[in-house]
């Protein structure tokens, strides 16, 4: 598995977005190397680990990366954020990497550009061929909402408290193809739609096929997308071990011809939209039965799930200590709003996330 974090960066003294992604980079890139680079606007970074068979090992190079990436950016003059969103962001189209895709990607999509500067953290899984990954897809679909309020840590936009847990996930859901997958019959369902979006223009390449999770275009893997940037290294860490224990279960039900479940993709979507707004603070949507849960117990019976996997992979200490400090303190969109209740100014927000970020050495 490998992990894909990106980052915002922001002034330290106006708290406002900072258009310095090149010169982070270049800064970063001495130590990093490949595994750092720019993103869609040139507010933002990102950071990508080598892949691991041990989640230890990549929490461990997940933490050294957040490191060196914000003492790069501090030599820069700047400082970097995880969250899903900027918590205050200028009005009007951000200024873009100058990349001929991301050209191209403004000239198709135009004003869905605009409110792009949302930043995700990516779970890459490996997987030996296409129909694996499908078949793995299909039985991940109804953990999706669970998931998202899990890692829900975008609730600021322009200064103002959306209301939602995670509103970068609403604004993802704008594109033409976005959202949960669909459930795949085959690898001739899934090239037939794809050739489909190709055609009449919906995508670019296969690398705008923005699903929550899909067949990676150009890794052996099966990529998990529906996670917001998050708060810490640690839980980065949670939703990794999450995800690949996920994958494994799903793998043994393919391996052993089990159906997947084959929720009502309407129900689906409106599952992601409560997730998205609610996060760990309230209920979710069990897709398949279409009954509300608290949040916390619903993912409490998503650990008990995967736990068999989180045993057989050795991850389950790690997995189960970073849930419980979750369980007990909140969510990170609940975090975010606890630091702007203080004296209801969101630079206080931003400080919060720059502290949060990069932890615990950075000064």
């Amino acid at each position: 598995m490998g992990v894909e974090e990106e980052f915002l960066l922001v002034d330290p003294v106006s708290r406002a977005l900072r258009a310095d992604a090149e010169k982070v980079v270049a800064e970063a890139v001495g130590e990093l190397g490949g595994r750092v680079g720019p993103e869609l606007t040139r507010y933002q970074v990102e950071t990508r680990t080598d892949p691991h068979t041990s989640l230890a090992d990549l929490a461990d190079q997940i933490r050294a990366t957040r490191r060196t990436l914000a003492r790069a950016a501090a030599r820069r003059g700047v400082r970097v954020v995880s969250s899903g969103t900027p918590v205050t962001a200028p009005a009007g189209p951000p200024p873009l990497t100058d990349d001929p895709r991301y050209a191209r990607s403004a000239a198709l999509f135009r004003a869905l550009d605009d409110e792009q500067i949302a930043c995700a953290c990516h779970i890459h899984v490996g997987v030996p061929d296409l129909a694996t990954a499908l078949g793995v897809s299909n039985h991940l679909r109804p953990w999706i909402p669970a998931l998202i309020a899990l890692s829900a840590n975008s609730p600021f936009w322009a200064g103002r408290d959306t209301g939602y847990a995670s509103w970068r996930t609403t604004t993802w859901g704008r594109w033409p193809v976005a959202g949960p997958p669909p459930y795949f019959e085959s690898t001739a369902h899934f090239e037939d739609l794809v050739g489909g979006f190709l055609g009449t223009g919906a995508v670019m390449d296969p690398g705008g096929l923005y699903w929550d999770v899909r067949p990676s275009h150009h890794l052996p893997t099966l990529e998990f997308r529906a996670a917001d940037a998050t708060g810490t290294a640690d839980d980065t860490v949670l939703i990794a071990g999450l995800v690949r224990a996920l994958a494994a279960t799903a793998l043994r039900a393919v391996e052993a011809h089990e159906p997947a479940p084959r929720p009502a993709p309407e129900l689906l979507r409106a599952a992601c939209w409560r997730a998205a707004r609610d996060g760990l603070a309230g209920e979710l949507v069990d897709p398949v039965t279409g009954r509300l849960t608290p949040a916390l117990p619903y993912v409490d019976g998503l650990l008990a799930h995967v736990g068999p996997a989180l045993g057989r992979g050795g991850d389950a200490d790690l997995v189960h200590g970073a849930w419980a400090h979750l369980r007990r303190h909140g969510g990170r969109a609940d975090a975010q709003r606890a630091a702007y209740r203080r004296r209801g100014n969101p630079d206080d927000v931003v400080d919060h996330l720059i502290d949060l970020t990069a932890l615990p050495d950075v000064p």
